[in-house]
C-alpha cells in the first residue's frame, strides 16, 4: 500500500466537495433545458475557459504525454498536433464566434440553422447525433481506461481483499483496473447528472486550483533532481528539430523504448509530421467536434466571449500542464530503475505517470496530486458525458416529444446518464490501451468528419444529403478500417477516409437540389462567414444594403499562423524550463510576448461584439 492516511484524507475531501457542488447548484441547474445544458449562457468566458482547459488535463491524456516525453524528448511537443491541439487556435480567431451566433444548444441542432427542415436535414441531423454518441462513448472509455490503470499503482487489489475480505480471484486480473475506474466514475456521474453544466464548471475550477498546486511542485522537485544528475537520454532527445527519420537510438540506455517506438509508428518522423499537419488543418477548420469543447462554446454569452474563452484556454492550460509533464519526465529518466512499469509480465510505458507518482511525490502531495488527476478524468469524463444527454435529451427525445415538461426532462437526463455511462465502461473493458484508442479517435473517428465539417461553413452549394452522405462515407470506414487493418497507425487512414467522405459529399450535394435560399441567406446574415458565398452574399447584399461581408480572410489565416506559433511556444517554454534549458527558455518567452503584442491588436482589438 502506498498511500498515507493523509493522502486518503485529501482524496475523499475532494471528492465529498464534488457531491456537494452538485448537491449545492441542483435546483439552480434545473430551471430549464438551457440551464442544465448550457449553465443558462450566463457563465463569464474566463470561468469556461478554465473550466474547458480543465477539462483538457485529463489523467489519460497526461499518461499519454509524459509517455511520449519520456520516449521522443523534446520531438514529442509536436505528436499531440494529431489531436489537433491547434484547433483552439482556429476556435479563437473565427470559428467560435461563427459557432456561437447559431445560438443554438447542440452541434446537431445547428444543422437546421445550416440546412433547414426536410429529409435531408432530418438525416443530417441524425448523423451528426450518432457521430456525437460514438465520440463521447470513445472519450468516456479512453478516460475511463487511464483511470484503473493509474489507480492500480496506488491501491494493490491485494490490499483491497485484505480489508474488505473479498477473494482476490473474484475479479480476472485484467478487469481489476477497470473495477476501479467504475468505483470512481460514480462520482463524476453523480455530480455531472445531478447539477448539469453549472456543476461541471465549478469542480472543474475547483480542479485546477488543485493542479497548478501539484504541478508547480512537481516541476520544482524535477528541477532541483537535475541540478545535481545528468539524464542519461539517446542523441537528439533535447532537440525538437527533426530530419526525414526520427533517429532516436535507445540501445545501451533502455532499449526496450527502441520498440515503443517501433509500435508507435513514428520512425519516418517527417511524413509522420506532415500527415499530421495535413490532417490538422483540415479537421481545425471543419470546427469542434460534437463534444465538450463545442458545448463549452455554445454556453458563453456571446460570439466574442466565445473567442476570448478559446484563446484562454491555451493560456491556462499548455504552461501548467507541461510544467507537470516533463517534470515527470525528467525524473523517470533520471530514477528509470526504480520504476515498476512490467504488467503482465512485459513493459507498459504507460505505467510511468503512476509509478512516478508512486516513486517521487512525498506523502500529503501524493494525495493533493492524485485528487487533482482524478479531478481532471472526473472533469473530462463530466463533460463529455454532459455532451452526451445534451445530443440525446435534446436531439432524440425533445424531438419526439416536444411537450415534455421540466420535470420530465430532468428524469430523462438523469437515465440517459446513467445509460451512456454503463455503455461506456463495456467499452472501456474491450479497448486494448490508451494510446490505441485515443489514436483510434483522432485520427479515424475525426477523419470521418472532416469534408462534411469543412464544407459546411465554407461552400454555399454543399446541401444536407452532401452533408449526410459525406459523414456516413468517413463513418463507415472508420468503424471498420481498424478491424481490418490491425497494424497499420491510425493515422495513415486518414487520406483514405477523406476520400470517401469526399465521394460521398459531392455526390450527395450534385444529386439533390442546392438548399433553400431563404435558410442560405438566413445563415449567411447570420452566422457571416468567409468562403464560396457569391450568389448567397449578392442576395443578402440586395436586400439589405447595410449588410457589411466578412472580409477577413486573409486577417485569420495570418492570425492562425501566429497563434500556432504562440501556442507552442507556450508549451516549449515550461518544457525547457524544467529541463533548465535557460537560453532555448528565454527566446521562447521573447517569442510568447511577440506573438501575444500582435495578436493583441489584429485580434484582440478587432473582435465583434456580436
Amino acid at each position: 500500500m502506498t498511500l498515507h492516511l493523509i493522502d486518503f484524507l485529501i482524496i475523499g475531501a475532494y471528492l465529498l466537495a464534488t457531491v456537494m457542488i452538485g448537491f449545492f447548484l441542483k435546483k439552480k441547474a434545473q430551471k430549464n433545458k438551457k440551464s442544465y445544458l448550457l449553465g443558462g449562457n450566463d457563465l463569464p468566458w474566463y470561468m469556461l475557459g478554465l473550466s474547458n482547459a480543465s477539462g483538457m488535463f485529463d489523467i489519460s491524456g497526461t499518461m499519454w504525454l509524459v509517455t511520449l516525453g519520456f520516449v521522443y524528448g523534446l520531438k514529442s511537443i509536436w505528436i499531440p498536433w494529431l489531436w489537433p491541439v491547434f484547433n483552439q487556435i482556429f476556435l479563437m480567431i473565427f470559428l467560435s464566434v461563427w459557432l456561437r451566433r447559431s445560438n443554438v444548444t447542440t452541434g446537431a441542432e445547428w444543422i437546421q440553422t445550416r440546412f433547414g427542415t426536410g429529409k435531408g436535414a432530418s438525416l443530417s441531423h441524425n448523423i451528426v447525433v450518432v457521430y456525437a454518441l460514438i465520440s463521447c462513448l470513445g472519450f468516456l472509455a479512453y478516460g475511463f481506461i487511464g483511470l484503473g490503470k493509474f489507480m492500480l499503482i496506488f491501491i494493490p487489489w491485494e490490499w483491497v481483499c485484505s480489508v474488505t475480505g473479498l477473494p482476490p480471484d473474484i475479479i480476472a486480473p485484467q478487469y481489476i483496473p477497470h473495477f476501479y475506474g467504475l468505483v470512481f466514475t460514480l462520482f463524476a456521474t453523480f455530480y455531472a447528472v445531478i447539477g448539469g453544466m453549472i456543476s461541471i464548471v465549478w469542480t472543474d475550477m475547483l480542479q485546477y486550483a488543485i493542479m497548478t498546486v501539484a504541478s508547480v511542485i512537481i516541476g520544482i522537485i524535477a528541477m532541483n533532481a537535475l541540478a545535481y544528475n545528468q539524464l542519461n537520454v539517446p542523441d537528439g532527445w533535447m532537440s525538437p528539430w527533426f530530419g526525414w527519420n526520427l533517429d532516436l537510438d535507445w540501445s545501451g540506455i533502455i532499449a526496450e523504448v527502441n520498440q515503443k517506438i517501433a509500435d508507435d509508428g513514428f520512425s519516418l518522423f517527417s511524413i509522420f509530421f506532415m500527415m499530421m499537419l495535413f490532417k490538422g488543418f483540415l479537421v481545425s477548420a471543419a470546427g469542434p467536434a460534437p463534444n465538450y469543447d463545442m458545448q463549452k462554446i455554445l454556453s458563453t454569452r456571446s460570439p466574442k466571449e466565445a473567442a476570448k474563452m478559446s484563446g484562454f484556454v491555451s493560456v491556462v492550460l499548455n504552461p501548467v500542464r507541461y510544467f507537470m509533464i516533463t517534470g515527470f519526465v525528467v525524473l523517470a529518466v533520471l530514477y528509470y530503475d526504480k520504476l515498476n512499469l512490467i504488467v503482465g509480465g512485459k513493459i507498459d510505458f504507460e505505467q510511468i505517470l503512476p509509478s512516478a507518482i508512486r516513486e517521487f511525490v512525498p506523502v500529503g502531495l501524493t494525495g493533493l496530486l492524485l485528487a487533482g488527476l482524478l479531478a481532471a478524468f472526473m472533469s473530462t469524463f463530466a463533460g463529455t458525458l454532459n455532451a452526451a444527454q445534451a445530443y440525446i435529451v435534446n436531439d432524440i427525445y425533445l424531438k419526439t416529444k416536444k411537450d415534455a415538461t421540466n420535470n420530465q426532462i430532468k428524469k430523462m437526463n438523469y437515465l440517459v446518464g446513467v445509460v451512456v455511462v454503463a455503455v461506456s465502461i463495456v467499452l472501456g473493458i474491450y479497448a486494448k490501451n490508451v494510446n490505441s484508442l485515443l489514436q483510434w479517435i483522432v485520427s479515424a473517428l475525426w477523419g470521418s468528419y472532416v469534408v462534411s465539417n469543412v464544407l459546411k461553413w465554407y461552400w454555399w452549394r454543399f446541401n444536407a444529403h452532401g452533408y449526410f452522405w459525406g459523414m456516413l462515407a468517413g463513418l463507415i470506414p472508420a468503424l471498420i478500417f481498424p478491424l481490418i487493418f490491425k497494424e497499420t497507425l491510425e493515422l495513415y487512414y486518414f487520406p483514405w477516409l477523406l476520400l470517401t467522405s469526399a465521394i460521398g459529399a459531392i455526390a450527395g450535394t450534385y444529386l439533390k437540389p442546392a438548399t433553400n435560399q431563404d435558410v442560405l441567406d438566413s445563415f449567411y446574415k447570420t452566422i457571416k462567414p468567409w468562403g464560396f458565398w457569391k450568389p448567397v452574399k449578392a442576395r443578402v447584399m440586395a436586400a439589405d444594403s447595410s449588410f457589411v461581408e466578412n472580409k477577413n480572410f486573409k486577417m485569420d489565416m495570418m492570425n492562425v499562423a501566429i497563434g500556432i506559433v504562440w501556442q507552442s511556444a507556450l508549451v516549449a517554454a515550461p518544457v525547457f524550463m524544467v529541463l533548465r534549458q535557460w537560453w532555448p527558455m528565454t527566446f521562447t518567452l521573447i517569442i510568447i510576448l511577440f506573438t501575444s503584442a500582435i495578436l493583441k491588436f489584429t485580434w484582440w482589438n478587432k473582435l465583434p461584439e456580436n
